[in-house]
């Protein structure tokens, strides 16, 4: 059974297409049958009119906001009105938005798994390596101890902290239009603003709720 939010995806190649619903009503309705049962929230349903050779669709942008805002999944009804190359599939993953396909639900499984094995060999052809340069090292007399062989220089802290602040960064662009719009509403104090982004059920970076303090952050990083 199906459990947890998700965010819809529907793709039409054409304005007429769109206007009309022809092929729209047939994506809507397999979502519909895929989520059918158990405990989910259709969080949202986005309509793309575009042609499926490009890879700069706003919609899905705003899909993968929504779903980065709520924690939510991404489904689409057909894997081909996602991508139809994997550049394209490779730059969803890296979103960090996880997604479905209701005609191919183990492509998501299977993504994961290849990036898995890619890294797993990685990190043991790194290990290998390691471990190569330690028993030489140990072999010419050097102690050994400490950080074990591998201090991190300042160019990859600076770069680790560099990546953690661009991760905030967007994180408050994904919110701006939320906040903007409660603001407007006349819901201001950081207060009455966590507790309005807790009742819509988004949830902070960690999946967390909000506090005022974790909402004045967000606002001085959009104001910054």
């Amino acid at each position: 059974m199906t459990h947890g939010k998700f965010v819809a995806y529907y793709r039409v190649s054409t304005v007429k297409q769109g206007a009309s619903g022809l092929g729209l009503e047939a994506q809507r309705e397999a979502v519909r049958a895929y989520l059918n049962g158990g405990n989910w929230q259709l969080v949202a349903e986005v309509v793309e009119v575009e042609s499926g050779k490009r890879n700069d669709r706003p919609k899905l942008k705003e899909a993968q906001r929504l779903c980065r805002l709520h924690g939510a999944t991404l489904i689409i009804a057909k894997l081909d009105r996602l991508a139809r190359n994997v550049h394209f599939v490779s730059s969803l993953m890296e979103s960090g938005v996880e997604f479905t396909a209701v005609d191919f639900p183990q492509a998501n499984r299977l993504t994961i798994h290849i990036l898995a094995a890619v890294a797993e060999h990685e990190a043991a052809a790194i290990s290998a390596r390691t471990k190569a340069a330690l028993a030489a090292a140990k072999a010419r007399g050097t102690k050994l101890g400490g950080h074990r062989g591998y201090v991190p220089s300042q160019e990859q802290g600076t770069a680790g902290r560099a990546a953690q602040a661009a991760r905030a960064v967007s994180r408050a662009d994904d919110l701006a239009p939320i906040l903007a719009e409660l603001q407007e509403a006349g819901i201001t104090s950081f207060g009455a603003l966590a507790r309005a982004l807790n009742e819509r059920g988004i949830p902070t970076a960690k999946g967390g709720s909000w506090s005022p303090m974790q909402v004045s952050r967000v606002v001085a990083k959009l104001a910054a």
